[in-house]
């Protein structure tokens, strides 16, 4: 079911500027989004639009956006203050009387590898086949070691440096995802709803660990926005940077390009097409490095294979060994649970594909279909709740619905609310698996 009025399906910015009409919106609806409108009735933007274009995006703060912090603000305080009671009712020894290091249950995990690559690089002195072997850490990408390395040489203390990065990148991304659902619905609640689905959802946790979601969604989301406005430079650009820290980038890059594809009318606006190439170069730079190094293009990819087991499988048999793992008893009770949580998010995925299908929101659609597959053809499931946080479309629509129905945010925030915890709890106390 399409989540805009069918009065308002029409002003969304693919149709208002693919037909290069104005916005004629009234003021009311105008508030938060004709505010943000960077580039004018669709014309070439010069080098001081594109000036004003990165202040509009990353600098103008609006009453709207100063709800946004704050809703971010307040929702970190209630992951610090998880974290705090984490350290004491789930130390690693149960006889302890120590609740051990303040920042510790962020230490987990993926956390482990991002901090090796900045402190010790790819390839620290050691055997490269070893190393391979030891924790495949090839297939991260550079973006947020690099990141928490420039960082690190003003916080000493490697994690709180990676959590400053999340903390920063968060409200950025958060900013974004407000503006960009503003753009596509008119009511001046709308982007504070999107956030608040999007901070109160059960892998939340994660924008505010030292991860690259955050991150990823501090550059891919002022991209898309970009885009929409098309600001095509900025947008291949942030776009590019986005490619350094997710490989999400890339599906990112396709969507902006069928974007491109979609709303171009005229010539000067196929002028700014070898832009969208930018987002391939540090792909391709990254695998010159590692083939420098280790003799193999795909060296990434086949870390991925060895370590998490991401070779390729049909669709159906990846969902059919992930049921098995999730219901059979072929796991152990936690692991179980993370495979049925992997089930669960595959579905809203497909579901969600469909509905941007049905809407014809053909790039979002080509962002969430590569997403997918890429997911979902590995021997099993791994890591497709986290990949939720990166699906900006499901939060717009979440938003969308709940001001259709107010008792959709009811019902979504008490069924959330539990699992969130839940979730949070299990990657702080080390827990966490997928």
């Amino acid at each position: 079911m399409p989540f805009l009025p069918s009065g308002l399906r029409e002003r969304t910015p693919e149709s208002v500027r693919s037909s290069g009409a104005p916005d004629r919106r009234p003021h009311t609806a105008r508030s938060g989004a004709g505010r943000d409108r960077i580039s004018g009735h669709g014309a070439e933007p010069g080098p001081r639009a594109r000036a004003a274009a990165l202040r509009a995006l990353l600098l103008r703060v609006s009453p709207a956006d100063r709800q946004v912090l704050w809703l971010y603000l307040t929702t970190r305080l209630g992951v610090w203050t998880t974290a705090y009671c984490v350290r004491w009712l789930f130390p690693a020894d149960h006889d302890s009387r120590d609740a051990g290091p303040l920042l510790a249950p962020f230490q987990q995990w993926d956390w482990e590898h991002y901090l090796q690559i900045a402190r010790d690089g790819y390839f620290p002195g050691q055997g490269e086949l070893l190393h391979r072997t030891l924790d495949h850490r090839e297939a991260f990408l550079p973006g947020f070691p690099l990141a928490l390395r420039a960082v690190h040489t003003v916080v000493t203390d490697w994690t709180a440096a990676g959590l400053l990065i999340s903390f920063v990148a968060g409200a950025v991304a958060v900013l974004a995802l407000s503006r960009i659902t503003r753009l596509h619905l008119p009511d001046h609640g709308a982007g504070r709803r999107s956030v608040m689905f999007l901070l109160l959802s059960p892998c939340a946790i994660f924008l505010a660990a030292g991860y690259t979601e955050a991150l990823f969604l501090a550059l891919a989301l002022p991209a898309w926005l970009a885009a929409q406005r098309r600001n095509w430079p900025l947008a291949a650009s942030l776009t590019a940077l986005a490619t350094v820290v997710r490989v999400n980038g890339l599906f990112l890059a396709a969507a902006v390009a069928l974007h491109f594809l979609l709303t171009a009318r005229a010539g000067r606006h196929w002028r700014q097409l070898p832009w969208l190439a930018l987002p391939a170069v540090p792909v391709a730079l990254y695998s010159g490095y590692l083939h420098a190094h280790t003799g193999d293009w795909m060296a990434w990819k086949h870390a991925e294979e060895e370590g998490w087991n991401r070779t390729f499988h049909t669709p159906w048999a990846a969902w059919s060994n992930t049921w098995h793992a999730a219901f059979t008893h072929a796991q152990t009770t936690g692991y179980a649970v993370m495979f049925q949580a992997e089930l669960l998010a595959m579905a809203a995925g497909l579901a969600l594909l469909v509905l941007l299908a049905r809407q014809r929101r053909w790039a979002e659609a080509l962002y969430i279909g590569l997403t997918l597959w890429a997911l979902g053809t590995s021997y099993w499931y791994v890591s497709i709740p986290r990949s939720t946080l990166l699906w900006w479309p499901l939060w717009i629509t979440l938003a969308g619905w709940s001001l259709r129905r107010p008792a959709f945010k009811t019902l979504c925030l008490s069924l959330a609310a539990p699992v969130t915890t839940a979730v949070a709890l299990t990657f702080l106390s080390g827990r966490w698996a997928g």
